[in-house]
């Protein structure tokens, strides 16, 4: 698997918690909620447009509304490779923190 970086995993992730809400605009808000910090909307159209074309994510039109002045929204969601590289990165992320924890754990011994 080639390496995701930081910000195309936080990407995964929102797509995978936003489910059928996972837009551009949607997206971009709730990472800036979860980080902490503003997101412009090219800092997260760009790594959905390469996390797109690798097929980690596919995107369907939804339906237009009124509110977008009869503009469709662009919907993101997880392929299984998606779903597999974010299991992928779970299980090294585990595997890190468990082996920093009992590093830590052994000095305070």
């Amino acid at each position: 698997m080639k390496g995701l970086t930081r910000k195309e995993e936080l990407i995964l992730l929102a797509v995978l918690a936003l489910r059928d809400n996972a837009y551009l605009v949607a997206i971009t808000d709730y990472l800036a909620e979860v980080v902490g910090e503003a997101m412009t909307l090219p800092s997260v159209h760009i790594p959905l447009s390469r996390l797109e074309k690798a097929g980690l994510i596919a995107a369907e039109m939804g339906e237009a509304t009124a509110v977008r002045g009869g503009r469709s929204k662009k919907i993101y969601r997880l392929t299984e490779a998606g779903e597999q590289a974010l299991a992928e990165y779970r299980r090294i992320s585990d595997r890190l923190w468990a082996a920093s924890a009992r590093q830590t754990n052994s000095k305070g011994e």
